[in-house]
């Protein structure tokens, strides 16, 4: 739990600097490969790279690639398009991705997952009602594939530790798991990046160092271990609570101008769409 906490803060302060000083000024896809090359150098030193079951490294390559790769590419291009508030609220659905991947997996169909993420689709209506337009929806979509990534990421990387327990500490297998996010991030910005838009000055390069070193070398490894040791549903609830507190912050420090009665009235309209999930998912799991 302290893992997931001290992340969770670190997340809630990551969203703001990502959209403050680095949306719509530093390229995404130069964004993201900076953050994998930055936590690359960090881990893959400390990284055991023989007499490794090939199943897990395959496996870790797979969840690099989803829970940061293709995640943040998403993320980042999403800023485009949405508010810092809007990404933080559209991002709260994580735990309902958690919730049906993890229905995927022990292979249930729940229903009420789709009503869940319908209501949601309403909030996000709510939320900016006299804006919809097609780059709205388009922003709602890749955050909703960035939410399904992480999620899997998460599931996936807690069944492998069960799977292929050791007496090693996880960061010496962690390596791998920015390996598989290179094998997104490095092509994404030979295909689509603008070398034109590279960071410039001290303040935009310092963020880029702080969002690779500690944002995302130590934030994902700690939240993954911290993940692999609590429950699915403690993990579902710290997912969410990144959204209070980076709202807080960007309302208090960047964006006072922000329509926070229409903003509450959304977001009270997307809690009801993770209740509802929840609420179902608890019932189930009584009968089981």
């Amino acid at each position: 739990m302290p893992y997931l906490l001290l992340v969770t803060l670190i997340q809630a302060f990551s969203f703001n600097l990502i959209g403050v000083y680095l949306a719509g000024h530093v390229d995404s896809y130069f964004a993201v490969l900076a953050r994998v090359l930055l936590a690359g150098l960090v881990f893959i030193p400390l990284t055991r790279w023989r007499n490794v079951e090939p199943v897990f490294l395959r496996r870790m390559l797979v969840i690099g690639a989803l829970q940061f790769g293709v995640t943040y590419v998403c993320l980042y291009l999403s800023f485009r398009v949405l508010t810092v508030p809007e990404v933080l609220l559209f991002t709260i659905l994580t735990p309902l991705h958690v919730t049906l991947i993890e229905d995927a997996l022990n292979r249930r169909f729940n229903p009420w997952g789709l009503l869940a993420a319908l209501i949601a689709v309403a909030g996000a209506a709510v939320i900016r009602y006299d804006r919809i337009n097609a780059d709205f929806f388009l922003g709602f979509l890749l955050l909703q594939l960035a939410n399904f990534t992480y999620a899997a990421g998460q599931v996936l990387y807690k069944h492998l530790m069960a799977r292929f327990p050791t007496d090693e500490p996880q960061y010496r297998r962690f390596g791998y798991f920015f390996v598989g996010a290179l094998l997104v991030a490095l092509p994404a910005f030979l295909a689509f990046g603008n070398p034109q838009h590279l960071p410039q000055g001290t303040t935009q390069w310092g963020v880029l160092v702080f969002l690779g070193l500690v944002a995302t070398a130590f934030g994902m490894y700690a939240w993954n271990k911290g993940a692999s040791q609590v429950s699915g549903a403690t993990l579902a609830v710290m997912n969410n609570l990144h959204v209070p507190v980076g709202l807080l912050l960007n309302l208090l420090v960047w964006n006072q101008q922000e329509p926070s009665g229409r903003l509450a009235l959304g977001a009270g309209v997307i809690l009801l769409s993770v209740w509802v999930a929840r609420r179902v998912s608890r019932h189930r799991d009584s009968f089981e």
